[in-house]
């Protein structure tokens, strides 16, 4: 019922900008789709999944993978469960999770909200990820930012005891939000001593447009917050 009232399905964090895929994402989405691919509609083991019990963590919207495929290569000994639903994005990773034989990612193409919610058992997650979201920067739209008190309250179910969410973003008023609203839920606690914000953890990859953002002066702002 919370969910429901959080996030009325009329209202998405998100908007399916499908673009063009490339003759390389397609090739991947025909051939590897079936060695990657988790289908919505299932109620998967996901340690029969993956064929063992290890750390689990998601990352919500990777966008065109780079950053997942290279945590993933990182730290073989975690599984990761990527959730993208833009097609070219899905195409993209699972070309890289190919040509580095990558056998710890599974992915999903939906709505992360519906997968957390119908999909993911409660107390299952090591970590969520959530890098670069949508900031959705002209007011009447920020009801469709993702972080909202019922999406902290969805973490604070899924999330294992000593579990993390991470966010970053290049947007100071969306980072200033997110801040604000996971400071709200008592289940979950800052891990920054100044109950602000983070160094970048050198598990998160530096992307190519966040290292072009740098060199031109601006800012990006991270968070970490552990489940009680």
């Amino acid at each position: 019922m919370l969910s429901e009232i959080q996030f009325p399905r009329k209202i998405k964090s998100f908007i399916r900008r499908q673009g063009r895929l490339t003759a390389g994402q397609q090739l991947a989405l025909d051939n590897q789709w079936h060695v990657y691919g988790l289908d919505p509609n299932i109620d998967y083991d996901f340690a029969e999944v993956f064929g063992r019990n290890a750390p689990r963590c998601i990352e919500i919207g990777f966008g065109n993978g780079e950053s997942l495929a290279k945590m993933a290569a990182a730290n073989p000994e975690i599984d990761y469960i990527g959730i993208e639903v833009h097609r070219p994005g899905v195409g993209h990773l699972l070309m890289l999770l190919a040509e580095k034989n990558l056998t710890n990612v599974r992915i999903y193409c939906h709505d992360a909200i519906e997968i957390l919610e119908k999909r993911v058992p409660d107390d299952s997650l090591s970590g969520v990820h959530l890098f670069f979201p949508d900031p959705w920067p002209k007011k009447k739209h920020h009801k469709r930012r993702i972080v909202q008190p019922g999406f902290t309250e969805l973490l604070s179910r899924k999330l294992k005891t000593g579990g993390y969410f991470h966010a970053a973003s290049d947007w100071q008023h969306y980072a200033e939000q997110m801040l604000a609203v996971l400071s709200e839920q008592k289940r979950l606690a800052n891990a920054s001593p100044g109950a602000a914000y983070c160094p970048r953890p050198d598990y998160r990859p530096l992307t190519k447009f966040e290292q072009r953002g740098i060199k031109l002066g601006h800012g990006v702002w991270d968070l970490i917050f552990r489940k009680l």
